[in-house]
């Protein structure tokens, strides 16, 4: 049977967080006041390190600056963003996991709580076709600055998770023939619901847990 690799982005393929530094991307392009974005930035990443963010306040916040710009525009500023944050954070160690799983034949995934707008750009460079992540709803073709949906988040990344596999219709995937790649705590509900969970480079209290359940434990950040 195919199996199912599945990759959280953020700290885990990434060395770093792209939504956080989306806020500082921000910041440093003069597209907000800095002192008060970063402020919030921070506060609010604080927030998901302790797990208590609000999803979609949160991404309100990160897409307001950009609400209502053209997809040109917006292509341009995710070009400089990549090459700017997203780049210094590829890890040669993470593209090498990938590419382990892809000739071995496994279906390659990242699942995400950050935005689309953010991590598709980021996935195509990662060479992962599939990508689960928050959606943003749109009007007329630009984003109106609110989720479409529910956020891809915690447990929500069960739901979103159980919908992609469903609609591919391919008996061959499932949770249980899945293995799940994450740094976070946050993450827990869906390490638990899947064939093997691997705690990558993990905060406290996810190597703590992982510990406890004997899950593998290992670390992207050596290359």
């Amino acid at each position: 049977m195919t199996k199912l690799a599945i990759f959280d982005l953020d700290n885990t393929l990434l060395a770093g967080d792209s939504d956080h530094a989306w806020g500082e991307y921000l910041c440093q392009a003069g597209l907000v006041d800095a002192d008060v974005h970063r402020r919030r930035n921070d506060d609010f990443y604080q927030q998901y390190k302790q797990g208590v963010l609000d999803m979609n306040e949160y991404c309100e916040f990160a897409i307001a600056p950009i609400v209502g710009l053209p997809v040109t525009r917006l292509a341009e500023l995710h070009a400089d963003f990549m090459s700017q944050f997203v780049e210094p954070m590829m890890q040669k160690s993470a593209e090498n996991l990938i590419n382990e799983h892809k000739a071995a034949g496994d279906i390659c995934l990242i699942i995400t709580a950050t935005n689309r707008f953010i991590t598709a750009p980021i996935a195509a460079r990662l060479g992962i076709e599939h990508l689960i992540a928050t959606d943003l709803a749109q009007a007329a073709g630009v984003l109106t600055g609110r989720i479409d949906g529910n956020p891809c988040f915690q447990a929500g990344k069960i739901g979103k998770l159980q919908s992609w596999l469903e609609a591919r219709e391919d008996a061959s995937l499932s949770m249980q023939n899945a293995v799940f790649y994450s740094d976070s705590f946050n993450d827990i509900p869906l390490l638990e619901a899947v064939g093997e969970a691997v705690a990558v480079d993990p905060d406290d209290r996810l190597r703590q847990h992982a510990s406890e359940q004997g899950w593998r434990i290992i670390s992207l950040r050596s290359g």
